[in-house]
């Protein structure tokens, strides 16, 4: 779920993974990682009704087991008389749109996990600095930093939910920003070969004719 505060910016930095990609977890083409059937606003070929049919049916409880992704910060929706600050289709009872804190709401306590795609949505990114009329927040401000899914809550790490058992997750090591570490104590991203590399310029190098 894209909606909330922020842009689709890691959404498209995750379809330039590759270990794995996103068609490898789509097709099905790893040994020992469950098919994935992936559903973003973004990447997606329904649009409209069509589109929003998944998310209804999983809030209803139709779809299990699956794992609720939030990208970009979450707004306060309590802090004005009226109106909203962000939302994600339209309530087909009342055809007033549904706030992301609603869909939120409805979908976490039934996801099997949740992850905070991102600085926005596991932080709050720049939209939580002070001043800024929405009070926006990260996921884990907004459900509570003890708050845990069926399994467990990440921020951050995608491919760590797809790869790992159910039994496996229930067990997982997470440090006080509640990211994965190993038993090394380490964080998991650390372990990534591309950390710090974008930032010196090696990959627009690598990149370059």
């Amino acid at each position: 779920m894209t909606a909330g505060l922020g842009c689709d910016g890691d959404t498209v930095a995750m379809t330039g993974a590759s270990q794995p990609s996103i068609e490898d977890l789509v097709l099905g083409g790893i040994p020992g990682i469950p098919k994935v059937r992936f559903h973003n606003p973004f990447l997606a070929y329904e649009v409209g009704e069509d589109f929003m049919k998944f998310f209804y049916a999983a809030a209803a409880g139709r779809i299990d087991p699956f794992i609720l992704i939030v990208e970009g910060s979450i707004p306060n929706e309590k802090n004005k008389a009226g109106g909203y600050w962000a939302s994600f289709g339209t309530d087909p009872t009342t055809g007033q749109p549904i706030t992301t804190c609603e869909w939120i709401d409805r979908l976490a306590p039934k996801a099997w996990a949740i992850i905070g795609a991102g600085t926005c949505a596991a932080y709050g990114g720049i939209h939580a600095m002070h001043g800024n009329p929405t009070d926006a927040m990260g996921l884990a401000d907004y459900l509570g930093w003890e708050w845990k899914s069926k399994t467990i809550a990440l921020w951050g790490h995608c491919s760590t939910c797809f790869k790992w058992p159910p039994t496996v997750c229930r067990h997982a090591s997470f440090d006080e920003q509640r990211t994965v570490v190993e038993e090394t104590g380490a964080r998991l991203m650390k372990t990534c070969w591309r950390l710090g590399k974008n930032s010196c310029g090696i990959l627009t190098q690598a990149r370059a004719p």
